[in-house]
Parts: structure tokens; sequence; C-alpha cells
């Protein structure tokens, strides 16, 4: 099956990013200022929302992570997932990439820069924990901000949806026994209860949620109804993510106060990550003569990661004051300014990309 990749025009793909998503970084980093201070100020505050637990879930943190991934999930229609096998190749080398490399290159780079390059700079009872967050971030692919970056770089947009559909319903299944493998790889004990109890928290029910209450939404209004209330739950799902940033910030404050140098070091691998994973599947597509609108998709589905899945699974395994805990957040941190720069890539190569794709065998 042919694709014909039409032109979107520069000014309507700069209406599809919100002044939210583009200045994430800076969301992220006042979050950091606020939680440290807040955190120091009043510690006693930090110390009752750690002891709101029940089964080694907080119950807050739960509470913030379904208002912030729920109104995501509202936008995945699972009945796309039929549209996959139109463009299989392009699915075939993102599944790969998300499932086969992404997870395992990731918990390489960290025992290579996390246990060895770096392991001079790092508080030594913290490594395991900072390579466990690593991993959990890389496990699961992106969900949400995966469209806007697809809008971007001008992508498909039915095989952007069918590719996240296919992809969220593997998570289901593969999540949990690829991470306790991971981390089981890397040395690190691997609580397989909480493992279970967080797939079930933070996938199974917003999964279920979201698709029960998108139908029940399409039935009654169709798709102007469902968008009404994706824009009236956004703010609160923002809103959501921006709180857990704090506390997270706020638990971490002494840790970062004592060491500044552990965020820049934990960027390193989720760098190299990023940009050697987006490469490997554009190259791959273009070997598999697959159209751009669909390998620069395919690229950064493959590249960008469900942090705020990493995030509620770390602080349900580790602790909100954990190091897995802050190496999820330093993923969030740096998601919009090394996910733009992949989509200015894509989008100057595409001359190159199409050249060479006429011209191979």
């Amino acid at each position: 099956m042919t694709v014909s990749c039409e032109v979107v025009t520069p000014s309507t793909r700069e209406t599809q990013m919100g002044r939210f998503e583009r200045y994430l970084s800076w969301w992220v980093f006042a979050c950091i200022v606020v939680g440290i201070g807040v955190g120091q100020v009043f510690p006693r505050v930090f110390q009752f929302i750690a002891t709101l637990e029940l089964a080694r879930v907080n119950l807050l943190v739960a509470g913030l992570i379904w208002l912030m991934i729920i109104p995501m999930l509202l936008k995945i229609d699972l009945t796309a997932l039929k549209d996959a096998r139109a463009q299989w190749k392009g699915a075939g080398v993102t599944l790969f990439i998300n499932w086969m490399v992404k997870p395992f290159s990731m918990a390489l780079l960290g025992w290579v820069f996390i246990r060895q390059v770096f392991a001079g700079w790092l508080p030594a009872g913290q490594i395991d924990g900072y390579i466990a967050g690593l991993i959990l971030l890389a496990a699961a692919p992106c969900t949400a901000m995966v469209f806007v970056w697809s809008n971007l770089c001008r992508g498909e947009p039915h095989f952007t949806l069918a590719q996240v559909a296919l992809n969220d319903v593997i998570m289901l299944f593969v999540f949990a026994p690829l991470v306790g493998l991971l981390l089981g790889l890397t040395a690190v004990s691997v609580p397989w209860n909480t493992l279970l109890l967080s797939v079930v928290l933070y996938i199974v029910v917003p999964v279920g949620v979201a698709q029960l209450g998108r139908r029940r939404l399409l039935q009654r209004g169709g798709e102007s109804l469902l968008g009404a209330w994706l824009r009236r739950l956004q703010p609160i799902s923002l809103s959501a993510l921006l709180l857990t940033l704090v506390l997270l910030f706020g638990f971490q404050g002494v840790q970062i106060l004592a060491q500044p140098l552990v965020i820049l070091l934990l960027a390193v691998p989720i760098l190299i990550q990023v940009y050697f994973n987006a490469g490997l599947a554009y190259v791959l597509n273009r070997r598999l003569g697959v159209a751009h609108c669909i390998a620069a998709p395919s690229a950064l589905i493959g590249a960008s990661n469900f942090f705020e899945l990493a995030v509620a699974t770390a602080i349900s395994l580790f602790g909100l004051n954990s190091a897995a805990a802050l190496a999820t957040v330093v993923g969030v941190l740096i998601e919009v300014p090394v996910m733009l720069s992949v989509v200015l890539i894509v989008n100057r190569s595409r001359r190159w990309y199409e050249h060479s794709a006429t011209s191979s065998p």
C-alpha cells in the first residue's frame, strides 16, 4: 500500500503544540524550585504525605496520577488497531525499537554510565535506584505527547493513532515482565507484588476507565462532546502533573541540594538513548522503503517515553523520596527540548530521506 504524505503548512503545525507543552521544561524547572523550597520550609507536611500509603501505594500520588493519565488515554481509540496492518513495516520497526531495543539499550547505558563512568560522582547507595528509574522510563513508549510530535513532523495521523493504541495494548501484558527482567539483570531487587499492583493501578485501570468513558461520550454526543471533555479535562491533567512534580522535588530536595550534579549526570544516558533509538528507527524505515510521513512518527514514538507511568511506578516500587523517582523525573525535565530537536532533525532530513528511499533497491 502506497502512502501519499500530504504537506502541512508551518502555520498549521505551529497551532498543534499548546503553550504548556512548548514550555514544559520550564514548568518542570519551576516545580524543582517550588518543590525544594516548600520541602525545606514544611518538612512535616511531606512526612505526613509519605504516610498516606496502602499496600506501598501512596494514595495522594495515585489519585494525581489517575487525574494525569486518564484524560490522556481518552484520546486513544483502540479500534484503530485494525489500521496498523496497512502500515505493517513502519509498525514493525516501531514495535522492534520500543520493546526489543529501547529498554535493553537503556539498561546497558545505565550500567555503563551510572554504575561505571559516573559512579564516583554519585551517592553509592543510590546507584541501583538511579538505574531502576532509567529502566522504568524506557520500558513504556509514550502515549500522549506523541500526537504533538507527529503533528509537528507532518506524520500520518492514522498511523500514529494505530501505533499508540497497539503499544497501549502491549503494555498491559509486557510492561511488568519486561521491567522485572531488566531490574533482575541489573541486580536490582524486584518487589513483584508491588510491580504487578502498579501495572493494575496505572495501566489496566486507567485504560479501562478511559475506554469506557470514551465510548460513553461518543454515544452521547459524538466527537464534539468528546473534544469538549478533553478540553475541560486538560487543565486538570496538567495541574496533576505539576503538583506531582512539586511533591517529588519536595521529597528530593535534600538530595538535590547536596548533589546538584546528579540531574545532569542522569540526563546523559537518557539523551543518548533518545537519539540512538530515533536514529535507528529512522534508518530502518528508510531501508524498508517506508514513506517519510510514517517513518518520522515511527522514529519519534520509538524514542519518547511514557514518563507519567514511569514516575508512578517508581514511586510505588521505591517510594516518593527514592533515587528511582528522581531519575524518572529527569526524563520529564528534558522531554520537550530533546524531542523537539528530533522533530527538527527528521523535518530537515526529509529531502535526504526521500532521495535515499527512492534510490534504494
